[in-house]
């Protein structure tokens, strides 16, 4: 990892740690994510004009999905998963792969797009980063929690 990637990185883990106990966690982490990303792909100004609107768009339809659609059939898998008959489970089972298959075209598509405006190398940069970037999220937030335990 290159030393201004590093010390990015560690910018970015002090502000979340000191920022997950103000509030406004989700647009912190965005903020973080965003600078991240951006040190990562070494985005030129015309590359970076682009790139965010189609990422920040991929981003948005990401979490709707998981928070409108898997988070529905997760509360009922807490509820009632021990009673549920083979046929409920089926159903659900099947409306987990639909969400599953609707994650992974739109991570295709954001790829087909994202070849328009950025290099392939880039693309591959990109993905590298975001999972970078969810790795040293859990640490730190790991790290946060038992600190504060002790």
């Amino acid at each position: 990892m290159k030393k201004s990637s590093i010390y990015t990185l560690l910018i970015c883990l002090v502000f979340a740690s000191t920022g997950f106990a103000q509030g406004g966690k989700r647009d912190k982490v965005k903020a973080l994510k965003t600078a991240f990303i951006t040190s990562e792909l070494s985005l030129t100004s015309q590359e970076a004009e682009k790139f965010w609107p189609i990422y920040n768009a991929f981003e948005y339809k990401q979490f709707e999905l998981r928070h409108e659609k898997m988070k529905s059939y997760m509360k009922r898998m807490e509820a009632d998963l021990d009673t549920m008959s083979e046929k409920e489970a089926a159903v659900l089972l099947a409306q987990m792969e639909s969400v599953e298959e609707e994650t992974h075209q739109l991570r295709k598509k954001l790829v087909a797009d994202l070849k328009n405006v950025i290099s392939s190398h880039k693309i591959i940069k990109l993905k590298k980063a975001e999972e970078d970037f969810n790795r040293n999220l859990l640490k730190q937030y790991r790290e946060n929690r038992s600190s504060k335990r002790n």
